[in-house]
């Protein structure tokens, strides 16, 4: 038994500029002390959405017409920095369902996987391209195809690349770790009496 198969995700874009975009931008630390990880959403990229005072800064994911977008687009070595998992869980409780970038840092990518988010490389002209499709109408529709491994939108094609293990896990259905291991319990459990911790507390 697996946990359900990933090959598309859709949804509207919204294009977050920048290289080196890093985790304490993504969730600044002082974030970090929240009791659950539902709270993490709105702090999303807070320092950045927002000045000393609290007031708006414009932030494209403020912006009204972005609204409900759940395809994030950035740019190169996104994700890097510290290894805080809150990153992926402020993405991930903020709506977004896929993070499409020119490359992402290794913990960071692997974090967004177990939680069922696509991590997607597109080069930087198609990546641009897509990002100009949904400026000129944020409502066009993005489409991540994972077991052909395009990316379309507005009726434009792009090629993406992703992880071939990441790939695997999410057509497969095998990404959660938590998930594999529910479903191994008959063999966690014969391990655990072949060992003899079986009814050892």
């Amino acid at each position: 038994m697996t946990g359900i198969s990933l090959s598309k995700v859709s949804g509207r874009g919204v294009y977050v500029r920048g290289n080196d975009i890093d985790t304490d931008r993504i969730i600044p630390a002082r974030f970090l002390k929240c009791v659950t990880f539902d709270e993490l959403g709105p702090a999303l990229f807070y320092d950045v959405r927002f000045d000393g005072d609290g007031n708006s800064t414009q932030h494209a994911l403020d912006d009204p017409k972005h609204k409900g977008a759940t395809i994030l687009i950035s740019d190169d070595n996104f994700g890097c920095g510290s290894s805080r998992e809150h990153a992926p869980q402020a993405i991930q409780k903020f709506g977004f369902h896929a993070v499409i970038a020119g490359s992402f840092a290794e913990i960071f990518h692997g974090n967004c996987a177990t939680l069922g988010i696509p991590c997607i490389v597109m080069q930087e002209n198609d990546r641009h391209r897509l990002a100009k499709l949904i400026d000129v109408d944020s409502q066009s529709e993005v489409v991540i195809d994972i077991e052909a491994m395009k990316v379309s939108c507005a009726d434009e094609s792009f090629d993406m690349t992703m992880k071939d293990s990441a790939r695997e896990a999410f057509l497969a259905g095998t990404y959660d770790p938590l998930d594999n291991l529910l479903a191994s319990m008959d063999a966690v459990k014969a391990t655990a009496e072949r060992l003899g911790y079986a009814g050892k507390d």
